[in-house]
């Protein structure tokens, strides 16, 4: 079965080194306390989002149950079991953002990039997400893309911190 997994990920990405890097982290991990995250982590940063299909496979490798793995796949937001954007767009949604017009960003974006949330744009280009505190509530609204926070923001400037990317 493991080959058949094995090959069934490659034919999919294309890419069998991925793959071959993925196994790679599940050997220097799989017998290390706490590892299944660190394996689910770096498996999304070569594969690029944790479909069934590959956490069957760690599963297998691990010896940890598939409901375990997909029980962490699903309770940290930051694991995604689609396929993400190139730029993650988080929109703080915390009190002071809230208050202050975190909402209307996320109505903008969504008509200007045409998907909702937890979506990825057909280019691939952006997924938008919520945030519950970006940790710039005296200058909110705040949204971050990538790594870069970008604070008072409103619908006026979107567009200009969008040309970016």
């Amino acid at each position: 079965m493991s080959e058949k997994t094995v090959r069934c990920l490659c034919e999919k990405q294309g890419d069998e080194k991925k793959f071959e890097q993925i196994s790679n982290v599940i050997d220097l991990y799989k017998k290390k306390e706490g590892g299944l995250i660190q394996i689910l982590h770096l498996a999304q940063e070569i594969y690029g989002y944790l479909p069934l299909e590959l956490q069957e496979y760690i599963a297998q490798e691990t010896g940890i149950p598939l409901s375990e793995v997909s029980g962490v796949v699903t309770f940290y937001s930051f694991f995604s079991t689609t396929p993400r954007g190139e730029h993650t767009i988080r929109v703080c949604l915390g009190t002071a953002c809230y208050v202050r017009g975190g909402k209307k960003i996320i109505e903008c974006l969504q008509d200007t990039l045409g998907i909702g949330l937890g979506q990825t744009t057909q280019d691939g280009k952006f997924t938008l997400e919520v945030a519950r505190c970006i940790g710039a509530c005296g200058l909110a609204p705040a949204i971050m893309i990538d790594d870069v926070v970008y604070k008072q923001v409103n619908p006026n400037k979107l567009d200009g911190i969008l040309s970016k990317y």
